[in-house]
């Protein structure tokens, strides 16, 4: 009999399941969620306690689109990471627990990190 290997999704999957035993979003501080493919990044703002999404950007957001080459580039994750946290300081919000999403805090999902910082979230 033979195992089938898991994918690199599948193992993401696990080790995002494993990180969020941990993380939890509240009223007071939401988890900021982080999304990669190849193409796009995707970021929100999530209150776990009623399950809803405060605040979303991406790299797809009309925003962004006009100014932007690529959504799959550093350059592009730190401008989402800007409007994710102006987005945020609009609606209120100034602190957030971050949620990698199974991913390794390098490359791109450290620019949107970044981004969200030196827009004023605090994390």
């Amino acid at each position: 009999m033979t195992v089938k290997a898991e994918s690199r999704n599948e193992a993401r999957k696990r080790r995002h399941a494993r990180v969020r035993k941990k993380v939890f979003g509240t009223a007071s501080r939401p988890r900021l969620s982080v999304f990669r493919s190849h193409k796009h990044i995707y970021a929100q703002i999530i209150d776990d306690h009623v399950g809803h999404t405060l605040v979303a950007a991406s790299s797809l957001d009309p925003v962004l689109r006009s100014e932007l080459r690529s959504g799959g580039t550093v350059e592009a994750a730190k401008k989402v990471g800007l409007l994710l946290a102006r987005r945020a300081l609009e609606r209120g919000i100034t602190r957030v627990v971050f949620d990698r999403g199974g991913y390794k805090y390098h490359g791109r999902v450290a620019a949107l990190a970044e981004g969200a910082r030196e827009g004023g979230l605090e994390f």
